[in-house]
């Protein structure tokens, strides 16, 4: 039996596969349904082990390979030995246990490997890939809203962008390691495909769809924002300016529950180069002052004014 992948089983390979899971197709209500133990080991197969059961209950009796690396060859049943990824172990390296794991594996079948294994898995990741899109989308947004309250509908829009953007999401796949785990098909595993944005992006997206699902959405929201901390601080480096304004007014609204304001107390120049300077002030108290060739850029300086005097000699 296949479940030899992992501790020997003496019974012939097809005489488990036959008598358990019969021939063909019938496989897939057993990979995502009950799962049944093995007579001989008394333990319950992984997914992994089902899909080369699967695999091998068919016309093809060669091999089955994941991750460039054999999952099923008829000397490994014999010997009991496997170097498949283990999903126990993309589990620990998240932090995270779920109650149904088959989900996390689906997360991981990329369409050209069902393309070229039809019949042997149910699904590729692309609806989980969907909604795990919609889940980050939501996760970053509510971070933004909620933490920044400064910044405006279009501010929050292009930092939202700049985070769940496909090269963003790469590299946060490829720092949790998953092109190491994809599902690909022989084609898409020699152009490079555990190393492509589109595969690894989409990767993750589902993922976090599939942890969503079992988890809900606050463990969802914890693992995410810890896996985009990193992210978000250098997205956010870029937009200082605007960071500026939204640590004011966290400080101001934490101290007086109120929010700054901020008033053009003159423009200089010609139209084509006009000079503003602005001052934030709350009440009648003049909290910092700046100057900019906008009045945006003038508040923004204002801002960081306000935030110098507050860190050093301001007392409220």
């Amino acid at each position: 039996m296949i479940s030899s992948l992992r501790g020997r089983c003496p019974r012939p390979l097809d005489e488990c596969a036959t008598e358990f899971f019969g021939w063909g197709r019938r496989i897939r209500t057993f990979a995502y349904g009950s799962r049944v133990r093995c007579p001989t080991t008394r333990r319950f197969p992984s997914t992994k082990e089902i899909i080369a059961r699967s695999f091998i209950s068919g016309n093809n009796r060669s091999q089955l390979t994941h991750a460039g690396q054999t999952i099923y060859s008829e000397n490994n049943h014999q010997k009991g030995r496997s170097t498949v990824y283990d999903i126990d172990s993309l589990q620990e390296s998240l932090n995270i246990r779920l109650k149904n794991p088959s989900l996390l594996e689906q997360a991981l079948i990329h369409s050209s490997y069902l393309n070229e294994y039809p019949g042997v898995v149910p699904a590729s990741n692309e609806r989980l890939e969907f909604f795990g899109d919609a889940v980050l989308d939501f996760i970053v947004a509510e971070k933004l809203y909620r933490d920044f309250p400064a910044l405006t509908e279009g501010e929050m829009t292009r930092i939202r962008s700049a985070l769940v953007r496909r090269e963003t999401l790469a590299r946060v796949a490829r720092n949790l390691k998953l092109g190491d785990c994809l599902y690909l098909g022989k084609g898409e595993e020699v152009s490079g495909g555990r190393q492509k944005s589109a595969n690894l992006s989409g990767a993750l997206e589902a993922v976090i769809a599939a942890i969503f699902l079992d988890q809900g959405m606050a463990v969802t929201r914890k693992l995410v924002l810890r896996w985009l901390a990193k992210e978000f601080q250098e997205v956010m480096g870029r937009f200082g300016d605007i960071d500026c304004k939204s640590q004011l007014q966290e400080l101001i609204q934490s101290k007086y529950r109120s929010s700054p304001s901020y008033l053009t107390i003159r423009d200089a120049g010609p139209d084509h180069d006009k000079l503003f300077t602005v001052e934030v002030i709350i009440g009648d108290r003049v909290l910092g002052r700046g100057t900019g060739k906008s009045k945006k850029l003038a508040e923004t300086e204002a801002a960081r004014n306000a935030l110098e005097q507050f860190k050093s000699n301001f007392t409220p």
